[in-house]
Order: structure tokens, then sequence, then C-alpha cells
């Protein structure tokens, strides 16, 4: 029997797509959809253009799946309009959300839709991890307590849940003796996390346990402005294994829209964070949104003027979603489209050019990356420094190495020496 998966959307998703992996071990994985007896799509429900890639995902599946076989659509997208897609899908055989990962075995046997009430909290449940023989990412809580405007995540997952401090050591542990050694912490909200426990400090305990472990390269994603502190982010910069990078959306930078799009921090702490984090050689990315209900010219130029002065090193740029169930949904002052792609298309002028400038400070800089293997045209290594999320962060060419006998997952030392375009190439020096 052979099995067909796509996981669409964040990396939590995919985490959730590695424990149904697991759970389907006898399967064999297979690459061809027309070839697949059982077809997984671990959908994401966020934002209009996610929604759209996962209906269009699984009517190509329905298309070309072969008689007879079983087509599965599972996540949030899922969850959120269940009863929909059951009335609009007939062609798939078994709808579950967000609350049965762990049940899937059990749910293509019986051929049975399930939706439990509970989001699925991942505790010691086995895990194929995918797509890298040495990351692997670590998932924190599910959940959200935040109330931001534009976000309906917290309708269809819930509050905040989070794991036991244990139980994030606990496969961190397992996962390095299985030659894990580079891992990405998520959550919805990770500042927050065991904040549901009535523990303010939680993220950086984790950090003290982290620590405490030998031979081991963290990064943690998706820090929240209004749980993130002063003391977390020195924490972070005074971690032995805890890189120094900071995912933390902003959103926007006007005080006006920060109050619509309710996210409960002041412009002058998040100046404040966000200065400390360069305090020292670091990593900052962050998302904004463009276009919410309210943003005025003004708002937009304050917005602009801070990306250009601030030069993040990564920016994810979002144009506003009107997503149902939210108060922005419910707000008036809807910006017009193309005013929306207007200012999306300025502020990637300057974001690309900050994006720039920030790799231009690698240069001559001896770093210490991972070595990923060839590139796809087999012309260059492709390396990605300590402190770079896989995937999204980009990588380094390498061209020339004064090491023999390269091994995928091992550190390596680089000089990037030139910058051609917004791709960086070095050299390993070992």
């Amino acid at each position: 029997m052979k099995l067909h998966l796509i996981s669409l959307g964040c990396v939590k998703n995919l985490i959730d797509s590695e424990v149904m992996l697991a759970k389907l071990q006898d399967y064999e994985l297979t690459d061809d959809l027309h070839q697949a007896d059982v077809i997984i799509i671990n959908t994401c429900g966020f934002i209009d253009s996610a929604k759209e890639e996962s209906i269009e995902t699984i009517l190509e599946a329905i298309e070309h799946k072969k008689e007879n076989s079983i087509l599965v659509v599972s996540g949030c997208l899922s969850q959120r309009y269940q009863d929909e897609l059951k009335k609009e899908l007939p062609e798939v055989d078994i709808f579950t959300g967000v609350g049965d990962y762990d049940k899937i075995d059990e749910l293509i046997a019986k051929k049975q839709s399930q939706f439990s009430n509970k989001v699925f909290l991942i505790h010691n449940e086995e895990r194929i991890i995918t797509n890298s023989s040495y990351h692997a990412y670590i998932k924190l809580s599910e959940g959200c307590n935040q109330k931001c405007s534009f976000c309906a995540i917290p309708s269809f997952k819930g509050k905040l849940h989070s794991r036991s401090i244990d139980e994030v050591i606990s496969e961190i542990k397992r996962l390095k003796n299985r030659g894990y050694i580079d891992f990405s912490l998520a959550s919805q909200d990770s500042s927050s996390y065991l904040r549901d426990k009535g523990i303010r400090d939680g993220l950086e305990r984790l950090i003290d346990e982290i620590d405490k472990i030998e031979g081991i390269n963290v990064r943690i994603l998706y820090l929240y402005p209004s749980t993130t502190t002063k003391r977390l982010v020195r924490k972070i910069l005074a971690s032995r294994n805890v890189q120094n990078y900071f995912d933390i959306p902003i959103q926007h930078i006007s005080q006006k829209m920060l109050k619509v799009m309710k996210r409960g921090s002041s412009v002058n702490k998040l100046k404040e964070l966000l200065s400390l984090m360069r305090s020292e050689f670091s990593f900052v990315r962050t998302s904004v949104i463009v276009g919410h209900p309210g943003e005025t010219d003004e708002d937009f130029e304050i917005l602009k003027n801070f990306l250009k002065e601030y030069e993040f090193d990564r920016v994810n740029i979002f144009a506003y979603s009107d997503e149902e169930g939210t108060s922005a949904y419910l707000n008036k002052e809807k910006v017009d489209a193309k005013i929306i792609n207007k200012r999306i298309k300025e502020i990637t002028k300057i974001t690309k050019k900050a994006t720039k400038h920030r790799l231009k400070l690698y240069l001559n800089r001896e770093i210490e990356c991972f070595l990923d293997g060839l590139t796809d045209d087999g012309l260059f290594y492709s390396v990605r420094p300590k402190l770079w999320t896989p995937e999204v962060d980009g990588d380094i060419l390498i061209n020339e190495s004064e090491c023999g006998n390269l091994q995928v997952g091992n550190i390596y030392k680089v000089v990037p020496i030139q910058l051609a375009k917004d791709e960086l190439i070095g050299t390993i020096v070992c």
C-alpha cells in the first residue's frame, strides 16, 4: 500500500503531518499521486491565499487519484469549514480536523470522518522527520490567547495549551539520539509558553534546560511582541545553545494601527525590544500586514519609514485578508485592493534593499554553517548559517572548499566572499 502526503501551511502543520507518517509506517511513501492508495492533504486555513492553495490541491487530487484510492483531508481548513467542505467535496473519503492526527490510522482503517472537540497537542508521539537528516522542528504549544483583530486561528485552534518543559526536553534528547542536532522551536505564540499554566517566564526556564544539553543548536520562532520581555531577549542573547534569532511579527508600527489590530503592545516597547535584539550580531525576522481596515496613508508612511530605518534581516509582507469571525471583518474602513497592492510594491523595494544590506554584513566574516548538500544544478554546495532557519531564510552557495570529504549535516567554517544580487557566495575553510 502506497501513501502520498501533502503538508500545506506552517511548520506546526508539518509536525502534525510527521505524527501521521509515524502512525502509517506500514505504507510505502510515494511522490506520485497517481500511484497512491491513500492520499492525505493536511490543509491550511489561515488566510485567503492559503485557503485557495488548499482547495486547489484537493481538487487536483480528486482529478488525478487512481480508482479506489482513499482521499483524506485534514487540518485547519477542514476544521474551520467542515460542513461546507463535506457538502461541496463529496469525492473526499475522510474529513478530519486538528484534533485526530494521532488517530489517522484508525480513521483510514474504518474509512471514517471525525472531528474531535480538542486540538491535538503532541506529547510523546513518535514522528517521522521529513526534509532533513539533522534538523527538526519542535512544537511548544497549540492555540493562542491573543485577540488580534485579523486572526481567526483561536476560533478553530482554541486557547493556548503548552507542553511541559520535561516533554520538550525529552523530545529534543530523543531526536538527538537519532542524529538530529539542529532544532527550531515553534508555536503560535512562543513567548507566551507556559502562561496557560500560570508561569510567566516559561520560555526562559526552557532555555535554561536547553543549555544543559551538549552539542545542539536551537532557534525560537514566533515571539509575540506583548509577551516578549527584555529579560527574555537577554536570556536568548546569553544562551550557549539558543541562537540570537528573533522572529517577532510586529504587523505594524503605527500606534493607532497597533490599537486597531488589538496587538496589545506600544510602539515604544516594540522599538526598545528591537533595539536590544540588535545589541549583538543577530538575525531579526518580522511580518507586516498591509491594508488592514483603517490604515491611512499616514499610517502606511510610518510603517514604510520604520522598515527603511530598522532594516530587518527578512520581512514577510502580507496583504490584509478579510477573515470571517474576526473583528476586522466587521470593520467598515476597508482599504481598496489597488491601494494595498501599490503599498506592498513600495515596501517590497525597501525590504529587499534592507535584506541585501544585512547580507553584506556577512562578507569576510567567518561563520559556522551546516552543510545541506549540492544545489539542484550540481554547481554549488549549499550551506546554512547556524543562525538561520531552514528553507525560509535562504542559504550560502559554496564554490570552493579547503576541506575534503564533506558530509551533509556537519558544521563547517565558512567565509562569504561575494554577494551576487541577493545570494552570498563563499568558501569553506574547515
